[in-house]
């Protein structure tokens, strides 16, 4: 469980809203519903936004009671919706938007995403002084001051799952699996994937790739007897076709690899107990830090604390894959 920081109410807020925003992530409905119920306890209207920024912009929201989140937690995706707004990356657009906040008496906004939602967010208060909230919704969890985000715990046991069932084939027809999962700029998925797994080998875009180097250590290793089957993670990386062109270096070097994409069935399903509890507890602390007067800040958790990260950070650090848990995926093959 987590260690909650207790914050003393200052603020009298009368309403607030919540979106989710960019890609969506398994836990979000529990996130939602943690926004909902804690405000309302609270006496505090909740107005639910409709497709994120997209839906802001076009005043598409409604009021939210109890019943409104009821039996939700255990439902994957977002029920309010989400979407990417090019739009809203204009300072234009952002003014307006917080004058339709404003205009339904609305004192606080909360924004659950990733980097680029949270990053709107931010330039939302920094520009207009409407108060925001961030939480971290993505299943990458490469959210700088953030040890975990909502939807990464699923997105692991859903690739795991997929791959565990890959294997008993690789190891029927003696065949390497090169098996993607998503991660274009972290490998974050991947590493963790590819211990649980026992992988062979994990590619990331953290790390540069060899393609010709890694096609004939596989290679080696099959005419050594070290390995005439297994699964190599591979995290989808910035410019598509990665796996494939891994794929095709095997071919050239003698092996018959099969590709499985595991695509966005990682972003589907239940949440798994451990999301649905990090993002109920990040859902009722957001609104809690908005009536203590805080804003302008991500709720995230941190050595197993709720903790505050101002989102103006996220601009400026990335956080970075551990090198290590590659060094023991390694060590764990050999």
């Amino acid at each position: 469980m987590y260690e909650l920081p207790v914050l003393e109410p200052k603020l009298p807020l009368k309403a607030l809203a919540v979106m989710t925003s960019g890609g969506d992530a398994p836990g979000m409905n529990a996130a939602i519903r943690g926004v909902v119920r804690t405000a309302l306890n609270h006496g505090i209207e909740v107005y639910g936004i409709k497709r994120g920024f997209s839906g802001l912009l076009e005043d598409d929201m409604q009021l939210l009671d109890s019943q409104s989140v009821s039996n939700i937690v255990q439902r994957g995706g977002t029920f309010l919706k989400s979407d990417r707004c090019e739009a809203f990356k204009q300072p234009e657009v952002r003014a307006k938007t917080a004058q339709i906040l404003r205009q339904k008496s609305i004192d606080g906004l909360v924004v659950i995403g990733g980097d680029g939602s949270l990053t709107g967010a931010h330039l939302l208060e920094e520009e207009t002084g409407f108060a925001t909230i961030g939480i971290p919704g993505t299943i990458d969890n490469d959210i700088f001051g953030s040890d975990d985000t909502i939807g990464f715990d699923t997105a692991v046991n859903t690739a795991l799952d997929a791959i565990d069932r890959i294997r008993d084939t690789a190891h029927s027809h003696e065949r390497h699996f090169l098996v993607e999962v998503m991660g274009r700029n972290s490998g974050f998925i991947a590493t963790h994937v590819g211990i649980a797994a026992g992988a062979e080998m994990i590619v990331v875009p953290e790390h540069a790739l060899d393609l010709e180097a890694l096609s004939l250590q596989l290679a080696s290793s099959r005419v050594a007897g070290h390995g005439s089957s297994g699964i190599i993670v591979v995290a989808e990386g910035k410019i598509p076709g990665l796996t494939g062109r891994l794929a095709e270096q095997l071919r050239i070097h003698g092996q018959k690899p099969h590709v499985c994409i595991l695509g966005h069935i990682q972003r589907g399903g239940s949440p798994t107990g451990h999301d649905r509890v990090l993002a109920s507890c990040l859902g009722a602390m957001a609104v809690k830090y908005l009536l203590a007067g805080y804003s302008d800040i991500m709720v995230g958790v941190r050595d197993g604390r709720i903790v505050d990260t101002p989102l103006d950070d996220l601009l400026r650090y990335r956080k970075g894959l551990d090198p290590e848990l590659l060094n023991i995926a390694l060590q764990l093959h050999r």
